[in-house]
């Protein structure tokens, strides 16, 4: 097998500084490099269609979760690990674009949901397509067989029980 930067790095850092890494200093720069390029790939293909992340994370999160496709606003600032006020920002902007709207609650006249308008379904689903075609090109290169055992290699690192993942659950309780 090759030597990739990540070899090269973890290399530097034991010829530097040999007591400062972990077992796990490998794969968190692997897994921090991954993040990064499925960042810019995605953020391209946002650009390309118009969107802003957190516009992308707003349609996707509506489309999601079914038809009619609405939230109550705390529910969407939950799910998107945002503050009331971001995702407020940020369903104003869609609301001028005419891709989401604010309406009554159906289950509580005094509160309000977020929905999106037919041109947001339209919108969310454009970019889901377009940036999982991206990912999925990102990973064109790679054996497909590689790609399921990386995923299912990782599952474990998801586990409920794990202390980042109780902390996480914690904060969107708060």
């Amino acid at each position: 097998m090759s030597e990739d930067r990540v070899d090269q790095l973890i290399e530097s850092w034991r010829q530097e500084l040999p007591g400062v890494l972990y077992p796990t200093s490998e794969l968190t720069k692997r897994v921090m490099l991954l993040a990064g390029d499925l960042n810019e790939v995605t953020r391209r293909v946002l650009r390309e269609l118009g969107l802003t992340t957190a516009e992308f994370d707003v349609l996707v999160t509506l489309r999601r979760s079914g038809a009619p496709y609405r939230m109550k606003p705390t529910d969407l600032s939950r799910s998107l690990m945002l503050s009331s006020g971001g995702t407020s920002n940020v369903v104003n902007q869609l609301v001028n674009r005419e891709l989401v709207v604010r309406e009554p609650d159906p289950e509580d006249g005094r509160g309000t949901q977020i929905r999106l308008t037919t041109k947001g379904v339209e919108a969310a689903e454009q970019a889901v397509q377009a940036s999982s075609a991206a990912h999925d090109e990102m990973w064109a290169d790679v054996p497909a067989e590689a790609v399921r055992t990386a995923a299912e290699a990782l599952r474990p690192l998801f586990a409920e029980n794990r202390p980042a993942a109780r902390a996480r659950r914690t904060e969107i309780r708060s």
